[in-house]
C-alpha cells in the first residue's frame, strides 16, 4: 500500500498524519522527511506490542541515543502516578524541548505520553505511532491528552498536538477481533456524525473491514481520519464543534467508569454501547426517526458488535451510572449534556438535560 497523508492544521500546530504499511522499518526516513531532528527520545512502548515493531524502530534509528520505557497499558494504569514515571526519565536524562517523546501503543500509551510530554518544561517534541485500530482512527488526531482518576475518566489533561502522527497498517495484523471491533466503533460514531456516504459503506462492507481485508480497511481508517481532522480544525479546544466528536461517549464513560475501567468492557465497547443508548434516547425525545434509527440499530446488532447494556448492568446501577454522568468534564451546568442525533450526518449538540429524565429514561432503558 502505498502512503497517504492528511495535513491537520490547527491554530497551535500543523502535523502531518502518515498513514501505510510497512512504515517502523523507515521511520527514521519518515521522521528526516518530516524534518523531525533531535539526538536523544524516550520511547514508551505498550507491552503488548509485538517485538518485531519495537526492533524495527530501534534499528531505524540506531544513530539516536534512545531510552525505553515499558508501560502497561490500561485504563487502571492511565493515572498521575505513571506520568511521574515518565517525566523523571525526562527530567533525569536532561531531555531538552528540542529532544523527542515517542509513543508506540495504542490511545491509554498515547494519552499518558501526550500529557508527559506537554509537562516537561512546558512542552517537549511528541511523536505519535499508533497500534491499535481505536488510537489511528480517533486519539491519535487531535492533542487531547490525559490521565484518569476516581473522579472519571481524563478529568486531568491538556491540549497538545503532536508533532508526527506515523500509522502503520501492519500493527492491526496482531489485534484481537475484540480490539478491532473497540476500534470500528469509532469509525462508526465518525460516519454518523458526518457522512452517510460513509456510513453506507460501512453497512455493506463491514464484515471486511471487520477482517481487515484490503483495501476496505485502509479506506475506513482514511476517511474516519478526514472527519476528525475537519472537526478539530474548526475547533481544537472543544469550545463548540468538536463536541460532536463525543456522540455516545457521555454514556460510554459512565458506563466505563461504573465498571471500573475493567477489562469487562473496553473504551470502543462502551462507545457502541453508549452511542446505541443515545441513539435510543434521541429515538423517545422524537429527535430521531424511527426508519434511521432502526437501520443504525440493525447495522449494530448485525455486525457482530457489542449490543445489549444488560450483559453489563442493570437498574441497580442507575445511581452509580448518573453519578459519572453528572461529572462529565462536558458539563457546566448542574444538567447533564448530551450528543445526540437528528439524523446520520447531523448531529445536534449541546442538549441539556436534568438528573431527574435521564433517571427516568435509563430507569427505562435498563429495564427492557
Amino acid at each position: 500500500m502505498k502512503q497517504t497523508r492528511l495535513n491537520i492544521i490547527t491554530k497551535t500546530k500543523k502535523y502531518p498524519i502518515i498513514i501505510g504499511s510497512n512504515l517502523t522499518s523507515s521511520i527514521s526516513k519518515i521522521f528526516k522527511f518530516n524534518s523531525i531532528n533531535f539526538d536523544k527520545c524516550l520511547i514508551v512502548i505498550d507491552k503488548g506490542v509485538p517485538k518485531k515493531f519495537v526492533s524495527n524502530i530501534k534499528k531505524s534509528l540506531k544513530n539516536k541515543k534512545i531510552f525505553i520505557l515499558f508501560f502497561n497499558a490500561s485504563e487502571k494504569n492511565k493515572n498521575i502516578h505513571n506520568v511521574n514515571k515518565i517525566l523523571e526519565i525526562l527530567l533525569n536524562k536532561n531531555f531538552s524541548r528540542n529532544d523527542v517523546l515517542i509513543s508506540l501503543g495504542g490511545g491509554i500509551t498515547g494519552d499518558i505520553s501526550g500529557f508527559a510530554a506537554s509537562l516537561h518544561k512546558r512542552g517537549l517534541k511528541f511523536i505519535n505511532i499508533p497500534t491499535t485500530l481505536l488510537a489511528q482512527v480517533d486519539s491519535c488526531i487531535g492533542g487531547k491528552t490525559g490521565v484518569n482518576s476516581k473522579y472519571g475518566k481524563n478529568l486531568i489533561g491538556s491540549f497538545y498536538q503532536p508533532s508526527l502522527v506515523v500509522s502503520d497498517i501492519q500493527f492491526l495484523n496482531s489485534l484481537s477481533k475484540r480490539d478491532i471491533i473497540c476500534g470500528y466503533g469509532e469509525i462508526l460514531k465518525h460516519s454518523l456524525i458526518d457522512n452517510k456516504k460513509l456510513f453506507n459503506f460501512l453497512n455493506k462492507n463491514v464484515k471486511k473491514i471487520l477482517s481487515l481485508s484490503s483495501p476496505f480497511i485502509e479506506k475506513a481508517v482514511y476517511e474516519s481520519c478526514k472527519i476528525k481532522k475537519k472537526v478539530v480544525e474548526k475547533d481544537e479546544k472543544e469550545t463548540a464543534l468538536r463536541k460532536v466528536l463525543n456522540f455516545g461517549h457521555t454514556f460510554a464513560h459512565a458506563y466505563e467508569a461504573g465498571l471500573g475501567y475493567s477489562h469487562k468492557l473496553n473504551h470502543g465497547e462502551a462507545v457502541i454501547l453508549g452511542m446505541k443508548t443515545a441513539l435510543n434516547f434521541s429515538l423517545r425525545e422524537n429527535l430521531l426517526n424511527k426508519r434511521e434509527y432502526n437501520l443504525i440499530i440493525n447495522h449494530i446488532d448485525n455486525s457482530g458488535l457489542p449490543c445489549s447494556i444488560k450483559k453489563y448492568f442493570s437498574v441497580k446501577d442507575l445511581n452509580k451510572i448518573l453519578s459519572f454522568m453528572i461529572k462529565d468534564k462536558k458539563n457546566n451546568s448542574e444538567k447533564i449534556n448530551l450528543i445526540l442525533l437528528k439524523k446520520i450526518g447531523k448531529p445536534i449538540f449541546n442538549k441539556k438535560y436534568s438528573k431527574k429524565k435521564l433517571r427516568l429514561f435509563l430507569k427505562k432503558y435498563l429495564a427492557n
